[in-house]
């Protein structure tokens, strides 16, 4: 075996977004375009020697290729150990936690999450930092400009490992481990949840369905929901992974898992249903006849965290992404602790748990989690929630209507249109940030502006600026309206319009959501110009 230092040229636009570059697979099948940008991330972190790193994804097509590719230039740069999960599979919250369980000085996480996979479909590669979880902008800033000016790459010769047997192996002068990928997550879920009063309740009756879409948790699932837990078998469905996630959007919402919705929905409807997405870090709850919202799930979870054994103690705080509902906050307003309102991506709130300052935090995007990794986690929201009705005993449905009563319901969509071009998406939040500076006071349908504004975040840990995260017009009466340009697509732009109200009435929590916030998408179309500006008469996804 032998290093070898390879000439290059840089790629244009390989600037990681929120959650790491994601492009097009014929992208990243170009010669040396997964490589520069693997050399780029060596080259920011500086002296690789003597480091552990971790290493999986999602099990999407490339996957595999790109495990080998890494584990050279791994060797390469001089790591002295990699953990890579068995057959290049690491869920993304198994992966923050074998990081921050081995020690491990970061990790790279192959996956485009709930982005369509298979050879016509979505790539992506992200660098985890020491703490789990996905590096803050300080680093893909430094990663970024190495992609711009980068010359060459180093590698090694070395064959591609069999990743299929778990076992160790040498590259060069680095240890290769080939890790059982759910084993430390699963020892971690048992510690945090009461896993004996879940088996109890499957071994009382109690039936359910998950929906792996063909992606990462499945194999997570199978070995705790029905290995660990007790769970009947057929409890998981769609439970393999597959390279393109058996041709389905693996996106869980009640557009991509309609199956398991329409299931839910009908007379033999199992008492209660999940699904997670690509990489295993979104998660949707559904009861019989209820979808139940991310920002409720999160609210929900918040109010009664004590049922879990790793949360008996208390929460210290809960963040939300801005356009998330602020459904949660009414929670610790009345338990008494903080809520921090951050920019949309998980790395925002990894300096919020580091400090101690927050357990539990969440994005609308079906993204729930805490301070047990770094990262959004679906399953353990499932956990979570199987805690819960273990404990209580009632269905989904009261458990959400209970909630309604005590704390009031917040109605809550998000609308997107997908595909933008991307001159027409940043001309729509060009005109958007024009008219903000006059919007306050202004009576519009009924509805009476309190602020508009741009949102700037300022992280209370290190004093970071974040800035234009997105364009937020709020109501007196607290309905918002939130325009922002999603950064997890791949073509042209996807603009997302959320809108929220609250409702206090308990007569009125019964309402379809989008009957009530019909009123707020009116506005918000015609301060934007959304359908003008689009050419689009409808959103192309709305949950």
């Amino acid at each position: 075996m032998t290093i070898h230092t390879v000439n290059t040229t840089a790629f244009a636009g390989q600037r990681p977004g929120t959650s790491g570059l994601r492009k097009k697979v014929s992208e990243f099948q170009q010669p040396a375009y997964l490589e520069n940008f693997v050399q780029s991330i060596f080259n920011s972190l500086g002296d690789c020697a003597g480091q552990t790193l971790v290493l999986g994804g999602d099990g999407r097509y490339f996957n595999r290729h790109a495990v080998q590719v890494i584990l050279r230039m791994a060797a390469a740069h001089g790591f002295a150990r990699v953990l890579v999960g068995q057959g290049g599979i690491l869920s993304t919250p198994a992966l923050s936690c074998v990081v921050r369980k081995r020690g491990a000085s970061g990790g790279i996480v192959l996956s485009a999450s709930h982005n369509p996979g298979g050879p016509d479909g979505d790539f992506g590669i992200k660098y985890n930092i020491a703490n789990g979880g996905p590096a803050p902008e300080k680093i893909t800033d430094a990663i970024y400009e190495q992609t711009r000016v980068l010359t060459e790459y180093r590698t090694s010769d070395a064959g591609d490992l069999d990743l299929d047997a778990i076992g160790s192996a040498r590259i060069e002068q680095m240890d290769v481990e080939v890790i059982d990928p759910v084993a430390d997550y699963a020892d971690l879920m048992g510690e945090l949840f009461d896993f004996a009063a879940i088996k109890a309740l499957f071994a009382g009756g109690f039936t359910m369905r998950f929906d792996g879409m063909h992606a990462v948790s499945g194999p997570y699932a199978h070995a705790i929901l029905e290995g660990l837990l007790g769970a009947p078998a057929g409890t998981v469905i769609n439970g393999t992974p597959l390279e393109d996630f058996g041709g389905h959007h693996p996106d869980p919402n009640p557009v991509n898992a309609a199956e398991l919705v329409a299931l839910m929905s009908g007379p033999d409807a199992p008492d209660f249903g999940a699904a997670s997405d690509g990489d295993a870090d979104r998660n949707m709850i559904v009861g019989r006849g209820i979808a139940v919202t991310p920002s409720d799930s999160l609210a929900i979870i918040a109010a009664n965290a004590g049922v879990a054994p790793g949360y008996r103690g208390g929460i210290k705080g809960i963040a939300r992404s801005m356009p998330t509902s602020t459904a949660p906050d009414r929670v610790a307003q009345a338990l008494k602790v903080p809520c921090h309102e951050t920019p949309t991506g998980w790395k925002y709130f990894g300096n919020l748990m580091d400090a101690g300052m927050v357990t539990l935090c969440g994005e609308e995007s079906y993204g729930t989690g805490s301070s047990h990794i770094r990262e959004k986690d679906g399953l353990w929201a499932v956990l979570f929630w199987l805690n819960l009705l273990a404990a209580g005993g009632k269905p989904v449905e009261t458990l959400v209507r209970e909630h309604w009563a005590r704390f009031g319901r917040n109605y809550y969509s998000r609308h997107d249109y997908e595909a933008v071009e991307s001159k027409a998406a940043e001309g729509l939040m060009a005109h958007l940030r024009e008219q903000l500076s006059a919007l306050a006071g202004q009576v519009i349908d009924g509805y009476t502006v309190d602020f508009a504004d741009d949102f700037v975040y300022k992280d209370p840990v290190d004093g970071s600026i974040a800035s234009k995260q997105g364009v937020r017009i709020v109501m007196t009466d607290g309905s918002r309206i939130v325009f922002r340009l999603s950064g997890t697509g791949t073509e042209g732009a996807t603009i997302r319009l959320y809108l929220e109200r609250y409702e206090a009435d308990l007569a009125m929590h019964g309402m379809p959501a989008q009957e009530v916030l019909a009123g707020l998408a009116a506005i918000a179309d015609r301060l934007a110009g959304l359908h003008q500006r689009t050419g689009r008469d409808r959103p192309t996804v709305t949950t």
